[in-house]
């Protein structure tokens, strides 16, 4: 029951930081009538009423994963965070082909589907987010193309 309210009260800090970061987004005077501090907000109070739940309707026995299950989520933490730092210097396609795949394995520990996951999702994921939402993605680092 500890671990719930301790685990609670961190998010709902972090939920408050969150909103009070959020309410700091400079809005231009060509915005819609939401603005764009509606949605992190948002995010910030659902964290903040899922947090005070974890307070005061803790788990009366949680059930804590395996110390391997910990190691795995280290390892995507840091396959994500590698991530966020390659895609500016590698762009788009082959980031996320390595991230994709590397976690993918982990979830399934099969090399060659991995693979394919991998490189499937980079390319369907650059086609879609570059084609049908018309975000500005870089496919390969700059000096591979000319």
């Amino acid at each position: 029951m500890a671990s719930d309210r301790i685990f609670g009260l961190v998010v709902l800090f972090v939920a408050l930081a969150y909103i009070a970061s959020a309410t700091q987004i400079q809005t231009s005077f060509l915005t819609d009538p939401v603005g764009p501090k509606a949605f992190p907000i948002l995010i910030g109070a659902v964290a903040a009423l899922s947090s005070l739940v974890c307070i005061f309707r803790p788990d009366p026995d949680p059930d804590w994963p395996a110390l391997r299950t910990f190691g795995a989520l280290g390892i995507a933490v840091v396959v994500l965070v590698a991530y966020a730092y390659m895609l500016k210097p590698f762009g788009f396609i082959i980031p996320t082909a390595i991230a994709a795949g590397i976690l993918s394995y982990q979830i399934s520990p099969r090399p060659l589907p991995a693979i394919a996951s991998g490189i499937g999702l980079s390319v369907g994921l650059f086609v879609l987010f570059k084609f049908a939402l018309g975000l500005g993605l870089i496919a390969f680092p700059k000096g591979w193309i000319g």
